[in-house]
């Protein structure tokens, strides 16, 4: 039995609160949201991000010294662009023996330089901190409300050490949420923010539905983004063999076919016609494909590599091409 703490209940770190509370662990949440915070207290429910779902035995605070007190795991299943926020304000209550989790699919901004991955970015702030706690990044094809189900799901965690990943993966799999060690956080990291810009473009086809769209061009814009993103990430320092396994082609897939998924729904409301400040206007949750494709284009122009794919998928949402002109574009990119 494990003592976990998930900084983050939105809908992801909720869903895994859910299964790792029912699987025997002590798990507690933390949020700035007073009314999600209420919703669990008073009615075991996340009624904003997981309705439908009683999760009784999780205990809920808006105090993050709270939860490091009180918990060894800490799981970080916050969106990527407050993620380093709160680990500058988790960094002080911080004991040697914390293990944290990364469950952020996005890039760092491009003024924390390094890498550009946010394990990275973590790890520096440990660094300066005098801390040296382990960093296990988790990603793979995790719709959260099927977690939530209890539908097997298969995810990877990876860590520079890959016995610390084998240990996180015994200790954190249940029935229904098969984990896997590997040693590459970088490759898991980046497949796990890529994927959300093929998402993005699969929702456009989507909202195409009436003219253009259909599943012979869906399936040609997931080949032709893949392809790129193959080339692109392996010139970031992923190791190929990522690009088959959960954080990769099983991430992508599941991301750019569910109707549950953010990224895809963002897509299909921009395919439609609606403008991306309309879209947004339209959802409560974050769909990291956005600053995921910005990221990916600044780093392509960084290093020299050519993204047709990712470059025309950035024009439309600057108001720049139409939706049939981007998903054309984007299929044309491919080449065998």
């Amino acid at each position: 039995m494990a003592r976990i703490g998930i900084l983050g209940l939105g809908n992801w770190g909720t869903a895994l609160g859910l299964i790792w509370d029912r699987d025997g662990h002590n798990v507690m949440g933390w949020t700035v949201e007073q009314e999600v915070y209420e919703s669990l207290m008073n009615e075991g429910e996340n009624k904003k991000y997981l309705p439908g779902y009683e999760i009784r035995g999780l205990q809920a605070t808006l105090e993050i010294s709270e939860i490091a007190d009180s918990c060894e795991i800490l799981a970080l299943a916050l969106p990527s662009g407050v993620i380093l926020d709160v680990v500058d304000q988790l960094i002080p209550h911080l004991r040697p023996s914390h293990l944290l989790i990364d469950l952020a699919k996005g890039l760092a901004p491009p003024e924390e330089g390094g890498s550009g991955m946010i394990s990275d970015a973590i790890e520096r702030r440990l660094k300066e901190a005098g801390k040296s706690n382990a960093i296990v990044v988790m990603t793979g094809p995790t719709i959260a409300p099927e977690v939530a189900r209890g539908v097997i799901t298969s995810a990877l965690v990876a860590c520079h050490d890959e016995n610390v990943a084998e240990r996180v993966a015994e200790r954190l799999s249940t029935d229904s949420l098969l984990l896997t060690a590997a040693s590459d956080p970088i490759g898991a990291e980046l497949w796990g923010a890529y994927k959300n810009c093929v998402a993005l473009a699969c929702g456009i086809v989507d909202g195409l539905k009436e003219t253009i769209g259909g599943d012979n061009l869906k399936a040609a814009l997931v080949l032709a983004g893949y392809n790129e993103g193959i080339g692109l990430l392996g010139a970031m320092g992923a190791n190929p063999k990522t690009a088959f396994g959960p954080a990769g082609i099983g991430d992508l897939y599941v991301t750019a076919t569910s109707p549950r998924s953010r990224n895809r729904t963002l897509g299909e409301k921009l395919g439609s016609g609606l403008s991306l400040e309309e879209a947004l206007g339209e959802m409560h949750m974050v769909a990291e494909g956005l600053r995921a494709t910005e990221m990916f284009l600044n780093r392509a122009r960084a290093i020299s590599f050519s993204t047709p794919f990712i470059d025309s998928l950035g024009e439309l949402l600057k108001g720049e091409i139409s939706p049939e002109k981007s998903v054309k574009n984007m299929v044309e990119s491919y080449k065998s």
